[in-house]
């Protein structure tokens, strides 16, 4: 009897090790990423949420005022899933639910590392710190959204991030 009644319990304890994970998955895919106030000012507010949906990112910037000048300072960093030996950046702005492509560029060049993150492997970290070139004057009123996507050289996701772009 004894027998019957431990394998009643390991059954019971072994449905319950599946619920935490369903779970999580129910609260992922109705909430998704949270949403990073990466800043905010009188007149400008920028944020981002990841839309890889296996993972976030980390991504800071110098400052809102400092967009207006050719480049700006960021922080962005993140795990890999994949490895880097050609990178693809591809940016797409989404106005009145069209998607605009707006630029795209090799960042990664198989046999020409341009950054300290080409050639990385999967699971190590890449951190990139230093200036991104924008060549923004000026930054036109009104609310945009901007998607940032970096793929490697098997058009696998690298980097996905939604950029929502608050100027009034």
């Amino acid at each position: 009897m004894k027998e019957e009644s431990s394998d009643t319990d390991n059954l019971a304890h072994m449905k319950m090790l599946k619920v935490p994970p369903l779970i999580f998955l129910l609260i992922y895919s109705s909430t998704g990423w949270p949403t990073h106030t990466i800043c905010k000012d009188n007149h400008l507010e920028i944020s981002y949420r990841s839309c890889d949906p296996l993972q976030d990112l980390a991504f800071t910037l110098g400052s809102c005022s400092g967009l207006t000048t050719k480049s700006v300072n960021i922080r962005a960093a993140t795990v890999l899933r994949y490895n880097i030996r050609e990178l693809f950046v591809t940016t797409n702005i989404i106005l009145n639910g069209k998607s605009i492509p707006f630029f795209s560029k090799q960042l990664c060049e198989g046999d020409h590392p341009n950054f300290s993150f080409c050639g990385r492997k999967k699971g190590e970290h890449i951190i990139y710190e230093g200036p991104v070139s924008l060549d923004i004057h000026d930054i036109p009123q009104g609310d945009f959204d901007v998607t940032v996507e970096l793929f490697n050289e098997d058009w696998r996701t690298i980097i996905c991030s939604n950029f929502t772009i608050l100027s009034h």
